[in-house]
């Protein structure tokens, strides 16, 4: 995939992100009952079949984490009217924020039995709160054909306009990390997947900052401006 200089190292990064959503994915439906914390379309239709008295699912865990990316959502849609100009820096504390979250989710997941209620109960909040705030934060970068947590209008505009590269890839990248994680879920413990997402967002912080940093009265980089405009 060719660079993009109206969005830098977003592209790349966001592609990252979109890993991190597979690997949190695989976590929470494999092991944590049936549930998602990125994918809530999942969730809302999860949520009707266990009201409808299907096996198998919890309403109150789809309520739980519908209820903490709400919240994420909002908090992250805030930071991105706090921070306008700046995508580079909008998308590291975003992320910073992000790794905050998933520690506490990996230290609880270490340290308590997952599958008992409350820690269960508490890495859903944890997971739901950092995706929802992942997809706000995601959504005021405005880069085209990469939300990072949801694929089915991806899928549909690179069927139906039978182009996009960045489409496909955010699908492949993805479909990586639900890979990985479900490997690291099924054969090790919940706490290697929580780690590997762990890892990417210190990477994507890091990385995302040396290429937005400039030298002191230098301009920032084009692709900083909001909407990646020169």
């Amino acid at each position: 995939m060719k660079s993009d200089p109206r969005h830098g190292p977003l592209v790349p990064m966001l592609l990252a992100l979109t890993v991190v959503t597979g690997l949190v994915d695989a976590v929470s439906y494999l092991a944590l009952g049936h549930v998602f914390v990125a994918n809530m379309t999942g969730n809302v239709v999860f949520l009707g079949f266990a009201l409808a008295g299907a096996p198998g699912l919890s309403a109150t865990a789809s309520l739980a984490a519908l209820a903490a990316f709400l919240l994420g959502a909002l908090a992250g849609g805030r930071l991105g009217e706090i921070l306008p100009g700046h995508r580079g820096r909008l998308l590291v504390v975003g992320v910073s924020v992000q790794v905050v979250l998933l520690a506490g989710a990996t230290l609880l997941a270490a340290l308590a039995d997952h599958t008992a209620d409350p820690a269960r109960y508490g890495l859903i909040g944890l997971l739901g709160l950092a995706m929802g705030w992942q997809n706000a934060v995601v959504r005021h970068l405005k880069v085209p054909d990469l939300t990072t947590t949801v694929l089915t209008m991806t899928i549909t505009a690179l069927a139906a306009d039978r182009a996009g590269r960045r489409r496909l890839a955010s699908a492949v990248w993805m479909l990586g990390g639900a890979v990985l994680g479900a490997l690291l879920v099924l054969h090790a413990h919940i706490t290697g997947a929580l780690a590997v997402a762990l890892a990417l967002l210190v990477a994507v912080a890091l990385l995302t900052r040396a290429a937005g940093t400039t030298r002191p009265g230098a301009p920032a980089p084009a692709w900083t401006a909001p909407d990646g405009a020169p």
